[in-house]
């Protein structure tokens, strides 16, 4: 993949200044980084992302299950008529009821369920649960997690959707210190490549379809446009009014043979004041979906359905 000059510019008028700064005939590399330093820094980012993946206290490869709440009771326990069916080893025949009214949980336990509180930075089991209670999800600090043998859940939700769920996992499965990330492609800087931030006149709300057949809203602010070999391409950028960088879902040809069916994410900074920023395809990586069925994963949309294979970051598990 080769970065090349850019033959004309099409001014967009917020950033006239920025493009005349940078010559008519010019698009700005990023400031390349020494290969032993990148390929360093990249190895430090994989193995927070291992971590993260494979922490017990509700990492992706501890998930368990993801069920989703009916409006009305949701009975939950090891019996195989509940409305949520836990494992045996782990949950009583009954453990207790998830009402679900107009958005909100409220938990009924059973007596003697072994329900308890989970502490939510460190995943240690708290004082037990035995009187009914409000679960908020995991939208709000007051996201509550419980504790049931192993097992760790809480209500998980999901931007621009009505719909809740109640997440599990389980703190001891065996596959959490087998887990491996997938081999990545090579690192190399000509897959760092910079992007110049080009702002719709107002942010769209878009929905976007999940892997569970339902749909997931996002906000996206514009696009960033960027060059690879010449030819100008652009990716829609997602923020929210909390975002510390852009979310970027993308899918390309290599999904055919080497990377995740579905596309991959990616994060993007946001741009400096003269609206440049720099898209790291080296870092682009699986959702949680290529490694769990239990995830509401969002798909890429179509505007972000590149003309190129990106032989950069993360392959299929």
């Amino acid at each position: 993949m080769k970065k090349n000059a850019i033959q004309t510019v099409r001014p967009v008028a917020v950033f006239a200044v920025t493009l005349a700064a940078c010559g008519p005939e010019t698009w700005p590399d990023p400031a390349p980084v020494e290969s032993g330093v990148l390929a360093a820094e990249h190895e430090e980012w994989r193995e927070g992302r291992r971590r993260s993946l494979a922490n017990p206290n509700a990492g992706v490869i501890s998930w368990d299950g993801l069920f989703e709440l009916r409006e009305g009771a949701n009975t939950f326990g090891s019996d195989p008529a509940a409305s949520i069916v836990l494992p045996e080893e782990d949950a009583p025949s009954l453990a207790g009821t998830l009402y679900l009214e107009d958005g909100a949980v409220r938990l009924v336990p059973e007596a003697g369920s072994g329900l308890h509180l989970r502490d939510q930075m460190s995943g240690a089991v708290g004082d037990p649960v035995t009187e009914p209670m409000p679960l908020p999800d995991d939208r709000s600090e007051g996201t509550i997690r419980l504790a049931l043998g192993s097992l760790g859940m809480r209500i998980h939700a999901e931007p621009g959707t009505e719909r809740l769920w109640l997440r599990v996992w389980d703190t001891d499965a065996p596959r959490l210190d087998a887990f491996e990330l997938p081999g990545y492609f090579p690192i190399t800087n000509d897959w760092r490549v910079t992007a110049r931030f080009e702002p719709y006149p107002e942010p769209r709300t878009v929905s976007l379809a999940d892997v569970r057949g339902g749909t997931l809203e996002n906000t996206a602010p514009g696009d960033l446009v960027f060059r690879v070999d010449g030819a100008e391409h652009r990716l829609m950028a997602f923020a929210g009014a909390s975002s510390r960088s852009y979310f970027i879902s993308l899918w390309d040809s290599t999904a055919v043979t080497d990377t995740y069916q579905a596309g991959r994410y990616m994060r993007a900074p946001f741009p400096d004041d003269d609206g440049w920023t720099t898209i790291d395809f080296n870092r682009a990586y699986n959702a949680p979906c290529a490694f769990t069925p239990h995830s509401v994963c969002s798909l890429p949309p179509r505007e972000n359905y590149l003309r190129f294979p990106v032989t950069a970051g993360e392959k299929r598990p």
